[in-house]
């Protein structure tokens, strides 16, 4: 289980569930009134609209074969990392000068969808620890990436 985990973690249950049940060739439908549970809780699980709980993670292990725990243990990590995807949904205002972003309110930013204009500022006209913060937050990767195309 362990290597497998290794694999999978992060990944919602109920996707791991999707592809067990197509490689077994068993309908979702079939299978949940199998377990006496209703389709659509199955179904809601495996478009991943739905946290797997304790004892259907249980009912489901025993039916498909599986290790005892594997799919609660998907669950967990998967909530971790939705957890640390909330916390980390900008870098540490704290650390960039709010005159960095003179012309637009830094509340207001998508640092997401507006991370390439973000990158560029901050290494153009940002200190050395804001720079650190946004390498931070975004990764090395990210930035190399965007700072190849300005050079470009």
């Amino acid at each position: 289980m362990e290597n497998t985990l290794s694999i999978v973690k992060g990944i919602h249950p109920g996707f791991i569930l999707e592809r067990e049940l197509q490689k077994r060739h068993l309908a979702k439908g079939k299978f949940a009134i199998s377990l006496n549970e209703f389709p659509q809780t199955i179904v809601a699980i495996t478009k991943g609209k739905r946290r797997m709980n304790t004892n259907l993670a249980i009912k489901i292990e025993n039916a498909l074969g599986l290790e005892e725990g594997y799919l609660m243990t998907l669950q967990v990590f998967y909530d971790i990392k939705e957890a640390k995807k909330d916390k980390s949904s900008h870098p540490d205002l704290s650390k960039l000068r709010p005159v960095l972003f003179w012309d637009t309110k830094i509340e207001m930013i998508d640092w997401n969808r507006q991370k390439n204009a973000v990158i560029k500022r901050v290494f153009t006209r940002g200190n050395e620890s804001e720079k650190i913060e946004i390498t931070e937050f975004y990764g090395q990767e990210i930035i190399d990436g965007v700072l190849m195309k300005i050079t470009k």
